[in-house]
Parts: structure tokens; sequence; C-alpha cells
């Protein structure tokens, strides 16, 4: 029975050694060629890897010519095919051979085929590793892909939905004063105003504050100031960099009607537009204490007090192409207007509830808020808005007086009339189509109402720049902005009798 498996083992070590011999000749380019000694006159013999001969016996097992296997001792290696070995498999095979001397007497194995192992082994190695990274790689991937697609949802949704549950946030806030209706009172008082009967006194010294972007405008207010100063009124146009941010135009409004109120001994009524409105309110919410006794009231006329949604929508981060149309913006506010991007972010809606729940307004201040919706139909498009002033100095015109020709005029102005309510007819058209939201274009009428204020909502459709930048084609029938400045304040000085005398104001 010990020859039996005897041979057995020297079979699969003989053929092992081939294999060895064969890839170790081919990665050293040992290859020997057959020589007739290798044939001895009783058998055949064969010379292994390890430089051992083995001897083909007939009747006997296959016994080594240099070493006996079977009982126990290993086969010479020489010194220099040693080396190579362990060049080729990096294999601890000395404590192999070790294990397989410790249990030789159990039975009888050469240590040796486990040095033919070690090339399986070490495929299946290689191979499970090769396995391990693809699929680390590929569990990598899916994630990126998953990453990237919740985010593009997440963009998409955040695009579609936009400001439609910050839009009238100021009314569902709880906690937030009640507001009263004042435009029955309003259009009273615009009526005996346009029957010539004004009661605007002259105690108060009159702040008119423009919104964004009225630097590009010089006829910003003119006709409302140049209305007041005809009717003896102390009226001031504020000068202020329209396009700051909000806290530095409230700080320098502070500055201006303290200077205001020193200079005359009278205390000044604000009226601000657009974001002006909301500068003259941070300028009264920050600074209460130093203007406690020199403010008698402010009228707000469609401005953004709660955010506005053209400002939140351009500027959202998160939403589809944020980053791009951040980019435009700056380039046209920062470098073509040189102003501050601060300026329009702080009408988006999350800066308005931060400086609210933040700054409160004062109690006692008297408040109107005006807001209006833009008219949308086909007529508006071809109404031109007077802006400006351009002064052509190449052009000369002649200058007639009784009749005759006086003199040749060098230069001469020409209106710049621009197609204001047809711009504001498509962006409200667009708020009125997204959120279902009446607006001047620009501004919400839920966002123009301030908390305790009294609130006035003409029937009448104007946009957002009527009540700053005349129309080409007067309506004589209908009142101008002038006197609708006018009837706000009025209400406003109005309210602010009434406060004093009964605490409250009834309309």
């Amino acid at each position: 029975m010990e020859d039996f498996f005897c041979r057995i083992w020297n079979l699969t070590s003989y053929l092992r050694n081939q294999v060895l011999h064969i890839l170790e000749d081919l990665v050293f380019g040992n290859v020997d060629l057959p020589h007739p000694s290798g044939v001895s006159p009783s058998g055949l013999h064969l010379r292994s890897s390890f430089g051992s001969t083995f001897q083909a016996v007939p009747d006997d097992c296959y016994v080594p010519s240099s070493a006996h296997t079977c009982a126990g001792q290993t086969l010479p290696v020489p010194g220099k095919r040693k080396k190579r070995l362990k060049k080729s498999f990096p294999v601890n095979i000395s404590a192999e051979i070790g294990d397989a001397n410790n249990c030789s007497h159990i039975f009888p194995v050469d240590p040796s085929i486990f040095q033919g192992l070690m090339i399986p082994i070490f495929s299946l190695k290689l191979a499970w590793r090769f396995t391990f990274v693809c699929w680390k790689r590929f569990l990598f991937l899916v994630r990126c892909i998953q990453i990237k697609t919740r985010s593009l949802v997440s963009r998409v949704q955040k695009t579609l939905q936009g400001s439609s549950d910050d839009i009238g946030w100021l009314q569902r806030t709880p906690g937030m004063p009640p507001v009263k209706d004042g435009t029955a009172r309003f259009m009273d008082l615009l009526h005996d105003i346009r029957n010539g009967k004004h009661t605007l006194p002259d105690s108060f010294v009159y702040l008119l504050i423009p919104g964004l972007f009225s630097n590009l405008s010089p006829l910003y207010f003119v006709s409302t100031k140049r209305f007041f100063s005809k009717m003896g009124l102390a009226c001031h146009i504020a000068k202020i960099h329209s396009e700051a941010a909000v806290d530095r135009n409230a700080w320098e409004l502070k500055q201006y009607i303290e200077e205001l109120y020193w200079g005359s001994g009278k205390r000044v009524m604000l009226l601000g537009h657009s974001k002006g409105g909301v500068d003259a309110a941070a300028a009264l919410s920050v600074y209460s204490l130093e203007l406690k006794d020199k403010v008698a009231g402010l009228a707000l006329v469609q401005s953004p007090y709660g955010g506005s949604p053209i400002a939140s929508d351009v500027l959202r981060e998160g939403q589809i192409a944020d980053k791009e149309t951040r980019k435009i913006m700056e380039l046209l506010i920062c470098k073509l207007i040189k102003g501050d991007m601060q300026a329009l972010e702080d009408l988006t809606y999350e800066k308005r509830k931060e400086f609210i729940m933040n700054h409160k307004l004062p109690e006692n201040i008297p408040l109107v808020s005006f807001n209006s919706e833009a008219s949308t139909g086909p007529g508006v498009f071809s109404t031109m808005s007077h802006i400006a002033h351009a002064e052509i100095p190449w052009l000369t015109l002649p200058s007639f007086g009784n009749g005759d020709l006086d003199s040749i005029q060098a230069g001469c102005k020409v209106p710049v009339v621009i197609p204001l309510a047809a711009v504001m007819a498509v962006s409200a058209l667009h708020l009125k189509l997204r959120y279902g939201e009446k607006s001047d274009g620009l501004v919400t009428c839920r966002d123009a109402i301030v908390p305790d204020s009294v609130v006035v909502h003409p029937e009448r459709k104007l946009h957002h720049a009527w009540m700053v930048c005349s129309s080409w084609k007067k309506d004589r029938s209908e009142p101008d902005a002038s006197e609708m400045c006018e009837a706000l304040l009025t209400l406003l000085v109005e309210i602010g009798k009434m406060k004093d005398e009964q605490g409250e104001w009834n309309p």
C-alpha cells in the first residue's frame, strides 16, 4: 500500500516538475535541447527542473537517482535554481516544506508539491483582487450617478417651485399686527385734490426716496418735487446711491433726516418708492431711538417690504443655471451700473425674512402701504414712458422769438422714452401665470403690504414705474403721479393726527 501511494506522489511530482521546468525556461530563457544521453537501457532518464534525474523502472516504484522521497527526504535543488524560484514565486517555501516534513511520519508526501500549487493560488488571489476592485469601482460609479440624479431632480423641483411658498409670507406669519384698508379715504382725498382742495400742511419737510436703478433716470420724482414746490412745500429728493445695500442706505437716510430736522426744525414725512421704501423702513427700524421724534410718518409706494419674486427667482441658489444667472446680474449691476450686488440680494425673500424678524418697525409711527396691479391688455404695449433727457451737443436748432430768427442754439435736449409699460406688462403676466398673483410687474400686491399699516389699493391699473416716470401721452381726465403722492401724504398726515388725538386711526 505504501508503494502505491509513493508512486502516485512521485508521478504528481514529476508532472509538476515538468510544468515548472517549462515555465521557468520560458521566463528565464534557458531552454535545454534534448540530449541522447537522457535515455537509459532500462528506461527513460528524465531531468527535473531541480537538476535531478528520474529513472523509469518498469517493475518497481519511481525512485529519484539522487534522493529518496519515499523516506521523507527532499530533492536537492541547486542554489541558482532556488534563487530563480524565489524571485518568480515570492512565497515562504521553507515554512511550507517544514510543515510537510513534520507530517511526513504520518504520510509520505513530497513537500515540493506545495510549490506547484502556488501558481493556481496566486492566480486565484489575483483574480479575486481584480474582481473586488472592479466591483468597488462599479459601486462608486453607481453612487455618483445616484448623487448626480438626485441633484438634478432637486434643481428641477426648486426651479419649478420658485417663490410659491414665499409670496405673502408676512400675512401668514403669526404675531404680525393687522392692517386696515384706507382705499376709500384715499380716493376721497384724491378727488378733493383734483378739484383744487390741497390740505397738505407746510409744517413738515417732505422727503422723497427713490428706488433701485433711479440713478439711471434723471427725471425720477422730478415732476412730484416740482409740484410740491409750487404749493410752497419744502420737498427734497434723497441723494443716495440707490444701487447700494439696504444697511448702507439706511445709515445715509438717517444722516439725511437728521440734517433736514436740525436745519428746518420740522419733522420729516417720508415717501419711498420701491426699494426706497425698504431703505426708509430699515432706517426707522435700525435707528428708531435716533429718529423717534424726527420722523412724522412713512408711506411705502410699491415697495417689496416682504420681498420680490423677481429678485428671488433670479438669485435663488440650487436651481438650474443659478451660477450663470448670477454672473450675468453681476455683470449688469457691478460692471455696467457700478452698483452693489447686495442691493438686489436684500430684496429676496430670504434676506427680507431675516431682516424683518430681527428689526421691527416702531409701533407708534404712522404707516401707509400702496400697492397696484399692472395692466396686461394689448393696448399697453404702445405706451411709452418719458424717463430722461439726452443732450446732443452736435445738433443745432434755430431759436425763434416773435416769429423772427434770433439765434442758433448749439446742442439740444431730446426726451428719452422707452416702453416701460410693455416690459412691466410682460413681467406681470408671467407672475400671474406662474404664481397666480396680482402684481405691478415687479412686486406682488401681498408682498407690498406692511403690517400695522393703512393699505391703499386703487382700482386703476398702474405698473411699477408709473409713480415716478410720467407717461409720454398724459390723460388729463386721470390723476397723475404727483397728485397720487400728495393724496398719500395727506392720508399719512391724517393718520398721524388721529393717532395723536385718539391713539387709533379709524377710516
